[in-house]
């Protein structure tokens, strides 16, 4: 195997190498090929040594003065934190320090990696010193001993076993290097080992995929660390390679861009974000070693960055129609997971190629200086993560690096059945349900209330509006009252359906068709625990969401509401219900062009001391409808001078509004929108099976015809448009054939296999 040099090692850390040189000599020697190895040396000692001084730098912090604030100010804290930890640690056989009793999974080993950490780093107070360092030795031994002993009976949650305290507590044992002797060393290996087995990387399903086999393959890595391990440091790189594969079914990036966990759980801002800071420290840590992640498959990591996260980051803020049960954990949490994930791709990018890297930056710089609900930099400065700060003030301050704005247009995931549309000022996130993805997750006692997060829920966002689901929004939002959702009124148990995603709606026609600008999406409804059926489409504009229902039904014997909104605000709500149109001050407005006109309600709501004010729209279908509809206007941000106007001229002809067929035109744009239930016609657009369908005639003398398989079940389409055509100027690799002339018809072969995504077809008007 090809042996690098300690000089080209250093030199691809970069600032890296510049932090270990600010640590005292003691702290160092820790880190040196060769000092107090005994037994554990071998053919890669000095690589090793390497490899433990590239994980402290990109883990626990590197880039930036220790002397200079706010590193200083925080450096010394955590010193003073670990002294504390030290000085107040009393080992018995219940804990480790009292008031922690055991097994105490996150806490106790927490702690030891605090004081790893404060030793290890510069300007601690404590870097270097002997006494710290052993007492983290000996408090890793104690828990190791009485908790993580290889005879011990596993309790609670896998995860802590597997993943969480072997993590916690071998990235302690690394960062201290010699000080834990080679007996103890030997110890928590065999302990590792037992709960960690080689066979948990053999196979990849069931809890080692996705984010757990990355999770896995770190511990695998931390444990060939410790001592010195050729083979499980190859074996952790191996194991990689199942996650880069695109998969068709259960966890992982799909070629949508989706990314899924828990087999049926869109899941980028939880498990998707832990997978990808896991991949990138292990690229970067990894980066020009003789165990460098080579697998040409890590391109879809690369790709990843742009097609699964960022789309699902606005402003900063991670949406949370991707963070599962975790949506309620506390406020702001969006946030916080949005600066994780601008934390992993600053890492990522020391792997990517210049021009990834050089776009990347500008990607987050613009969320960092977008995030004004919770400013990035200064929540950088206050968490425990000195090097996502140090990365980012490096970024924030460099004038080289532009703050790109929010990209504007359409992403349609179909495999997770979300979308995200991006116009300039405002923003919207979708939330639906299929076949192959759940109503909601709940589990571990969270998000016992999240029902009806995939009835259609649309999240939206104006400028200035970036804490709206942030601020305390789950804990006070009436669960059966989210923006967007239609559903039947009858009452559920916390935890209806099964727990971690179990249950999925029946329903396969979810997804739509999208040009990349504008879109056209639908959700065939079905209610959880309800008999509830519904037809919904959404049509995403420059100013507006039109949003159509059909077929609304159920015999529940309660009332089924379509939820127009649920703001989160007490600004005034101001109403003209002849002229069809009503108007949230601040937030936007809402233009009801057919009969049905909103009922209201301003209330604040409470969840023990939190208190929030809501103004709610929402249109009452009555107890037990029968193929009831409806059809709204949404505009983000919108005066209520302009939601008038958008009254008097909703800009749109609704073409059809059934179970058979939703679909509109907005002549301005020369956009037809069509959701095809069944085969049928509408609008001049007659479709051979179901179908999703958007035309939009250019200026030039051209159209586009985008065209998808919701379903993902058809063996072959017939479109036809009563359009006269000249040419076909661009064709896709799933059309077959293509007759012009008084009118158009394109045969399509098979679409079952392409996830969702539309076909493109370009053609001249004649």
């Amino acid at each position: 195997m090809h042996r690098w040099s300690r000089r080209s090692f250093l030199r691809l850390g970069g600032a890296a190498a510049a932090t270990a040189a600010l640590a005292p000599a003691a702290a160092s020697e820790a880190l040196e090929p060769g000092r107090g190895q005994g037994p554990r040396e071998g053919l890669f000692a000095e690589e090793f040594a390497l490899l433990r001084a590239r994980w402290r730098d990109v883990t626990a912090g590197s880039g930036f003065d220790a002397r200079a604030e706010p590193y200083r100010t925080r450096l010394a804290r955590l010193g003073a934190r670990a002294a504390r930890h030290r000085d107040t640690m009393a080992p018995s056989d219940g804990w480790l320090w009292p008031g922690q009793a055991f097994p105490s999974f996150t806490a106790t080993p927490a702690r030891l990696q605090a004081m790893a950490r404060a030793y290890a780093l510069p300007g601690t107070g404590v870097t270097g010193d002997p006494g710290l360092a052993a007492a983290v030795a000996e408090g890793i031994d104690h828990y190791r001993r009485r908790v993580y002993a290889v005879d011990a009976e596993q309790t609670g949650n896998w995860w802590h076993w597997r993943i969480g305290v072997p993590r916690t507590l071998l990235d302690a044992a690394v960062l201290i290097g010699p000080h834990l002797t080679d007996v103890r060393s030997a110890a928590l290996r065999d302990a590792v080992d037992h709960f960690v087995p080689e066979s948990r990387l053999g196979d990849y399903s069931g809890r080692s995929t996705g984010a757990n086999r990355v999770d896995l393959c770190t511990v695998m890595l931390l444990r060939a660390l410790l001592r010195c391990d050729p083979g499980k440091a190859a074996l952790a790189v191996s194991a990689l390679s199942p996650v880069f594969r695109h998969v068709d079914e259960g966890d992982g990036f799909y070629r949508d861009g989706s990314f899924i966990q828990h087999t049926t759980v869109p899941y980028q801002g939880a498990y998707g974000a832990s997978l990808l800071a896991g991949l990138a420290t292990l690229l970067a840590v990894l980066h020009g070693s003789p165990w460098e992640v080579v697998d040409p498959g890590r391109r879809t990591v690369f790709d990843a960055v742009e097609r699964s996260f960022a789309p699902v980051v606005h402003d900063g803020a991670c949406m949370d129609l991707v963070r599962g049960r975790g949506i309620g954990r506390r406020p702001y949490g969006d946030h916080k997971r949005g600066r994780e994930i601008a934390a992993a791709i600053l890492v990522l990018g020391e792997a990517a190629s210049p021009a990834e890297r050089d776009r990347w930056r500008a990607m987050v710089k613009g969320w960092a200086a977008r995030d004004t609900a919770v400013p990035m930099l200064k929540a950088a400065e206050e968490s425990a993560d000195l090097a996502f700060h140090a990365r980012l003030a490096a970024v924030v301050a460099d004038e080289a690096v532009p703050s790109a704005d929010e990209p504007s247009g359409h992403r349609l995931l179909p495999m997770s059945a979300r979308a995200v549309h991006r116009r300039p000022g405002w923003c919207a996130g979708l939330s639906m349900a299929s076949h192959r993805v759940s109503y909601y997750e709940h589990g571990n006692g969270e998000n016992l209330r999240g029902w009806h997060t995939g009835a259609g829920m649309l999240y939206w966002w104006a400028e200035g509006h970036g804490d709206q689901y942030s601020d305390s929004f789950w804990s006070t939002v009436d669960p059966y009252r989210l923006p967007g959702t239609t559903v039947s009124t009858r009452r559920l148990p916390d935890g209806a359906g099964g727990a971690w995603g179990d249950t999925c709606p029946p329903a396969r026609w979810v997804g739509g068709a999208t040009d990349g600008v504008y879109a056209t999406v639908g959700q065939h409804l079905n209610g959880l625990e309800s008999s509830l059926e519904a037809f919904k489409t959404w049509v995403f504009l420059d100013d507006a969401v039109v949003c159509l229902g059909a077929g609304v039904t159920a015999a529940d014997g309660v009332p089924v509401e379509t939820v127009v909104d649920n703001r989160r605000t007490d600004a005034p709500l101001t109403e003209d219900r002849a002229a069809g149109w009503a108007h949230i001050e601040g937030h936007g407005g809402y233009v009801f062009p057919g009969p049905d006109r909103p009922r209201t309600l301003r209330e604040r709501r409470t969840d023990g001391t939190v208190a929030r004010s809501y103004t709610t729209l929402w249109i009452d279908h009555g107890v037990d409808p029968e193929a009831a509809s409806y059809v709204y206007l949404l505009l983000p941000g919108a005066s209520a001078g302009r939601t008038r106007a958008r009254a008097a001229d909703p800009g749109f002809v609704l073409l059809a509004n059934t179970a058979h067929a939703q679909a509109l035109r907005v002549p301005a744009l020369g956009l037809t929108a069509a959701n095809f239930w069944v085969a049928g016609t509408a609008g001049g657009l007659t479709a051979s099976a179901p179908c999703a369908v958007l035309v939009r005639e250019a200026g030039d003398g051209t159209a586009v015809l985008a065209v998808s398989d919701p379903r993902c079940d058809l063996d072959g389409l017939t479109l036809s448009w009563d359009r006269p055509v000249g040419e076909v100027v661009r064709g896709d690799p799933a059309l077959a054939t293509a007759t012009t002339g008084q009118g158009l018809t394109l045969v399509f072969g098979p679409l079952s296999g392409r996830d969702g995504a539309s076909a493109a077809v370009t053609v001249r008007l004649s």
